[in-house]
């Protein structure tokens, strides 16, 4: 982009004391409106990521908390162009600065990408494209748009053409939503049943509460049991 971008990281516990291990990493994205401080803040990452592995329900991971706010047309984000910077940048700029920057397991099977609505729409293009560097996903309130196929059935035709491929990677592709008074869920049930047609695999989970922080935080709390396994 051409101008200074941050990133929030979250360490585990161990990571300071267990200086010769490395530790598998969670990318996670905000929603549109948002930036990288959502999941720092009202998403509480670090208080779940810490009871989690307290309680050995969870492995200790890094959480690396990217902003996902990219021009290129589209609406804030949502549009072709932006998720191809976005994938650029994740690709690019922000795995490289991690990975040479913290002790991190390499691999796809200890690298997970995840987000919320807008972040949702980012996992979806950029994880499914690169499954060979992220076996675990998870979109949380968010599902391609009904109606604007110019943007979906370009995405859909790729995971056809991939299906197979996708399947094999993945070892977790977790969709979740916040009940149906979530604003997403008319969209994320169309995208299933594309899912359902071209036998993608994925799990499906509700928690209650709509388009909001409770649910996601809910969300990471199940999601994060789910990685590394």
């Amino acid at each position: 982009t051409n101008s200074w971008r941050q990133f929030y990281i979250y360490t585990p516990p161990a990571y300071d004391s267990a200086v010769d291990a490395s530790f598998p990493v969670l990318y996670i994205l905000h929603g549109g409106g948002e930036d990288e401080r959502g999941w720092a803040t009202q998403g509480k990452t670090d208080l779940i990521l810490d009871n989690l592995i307290a309680a050995k329900k969870a492995k200790p991971m890094l959480v690396v908390m990217m902003d996902g706010n990219m021009s290129g047309g589209g609406i804030a984000g949502f549009g072709e162009k932006s998720l191809q910077l976005f994938e650029r940048e994740l690709k690019e700029a922000v795995m490289p600065v991690v990975e040479k920057n913290y002790r991190i397991a390499k691999g796809n099977n200890n690298t997970a990408l995840a987000g919320l609505s807008m972040g949702g729409l980012q996992t979806l293009y950029a994880g499914l494209r690169n499954t060979n560097m992220f076996a675990y996903l998870g979109v949380f309130s968010s599902g391609w748009w009904a109606n604007q196929p110019a943007l979906s059935d370009p995405q859909y035709a790729y995971m056809k053409d991939n299906a197979s491929t996708i399947n094999s990677n993945l070892k977790s592709f977790w969709i979740a939503m916040g009940g149906k008074e979530d604003i997403a869920y008319a969209n994320c049930k169309v995208m299933l049943s594309k899912f359902d047609e071209m036998n993608v695999k994925y799990q499906y989970s509700e928690y209650p509460g709509g388009h909001t922080w409770p649910v996601w935080r809910n969300n990471l709390y199940q999601f994060a049991q789910l990685l590394f396994k």
